[in-house]
């Protein structure tokens, strides 16, 4: 069976939610935070991915609102699935053997 990588877009989006349940607009920020800038997803790509990956079973709309007196109630809160932290996992394997590789080619450039 051929090995599934994630998109840089879908991998991201499973890091920001590795660590809480966040809207939309959160996870952009978090993405942004993330890359230390280097990667901005719009709306575009965002709600896309977050289509596919609700349909691929990586993420959940969550029932959880973070504090309704304070939060828009339209807004949806997503949380990664059993599956997705499975897909999360994998994906950092496959980076971290690329990373020991470039290492042992003499080709890291990590201090």
């Amino acid at each position: 069976m051929k090995e599934k990588h994630l998109t840089p877009a879908v991998f991201h989006i499973l890091l920001a939610l590795s660590t809480e349940e966040r809207h939309g607009y959160a996870i952009m920020k978090q993405v942004e935070e993330d890359s230390l800038g280097r990667v901005k997803m719009g709306p575009g790509t965002l709600y896309g991915s977050i289509k596919r990956m609700l349909d691929s079973g990586l993420i959940e709309e969550s029932e959880a609102r973070i504090d309704p007196k304070m939060d828009d109630a339209r807004r949806i809160y997503y949380k990664i699935s059993g599956s997705g932290e499975i897909a999360l996992k994998d994906e950092l394997r496959r980076y971290s053997h690329l990373v020991k590789l470039t290492r042992k080619l003499g080709l890291s450039f990590v201090a």
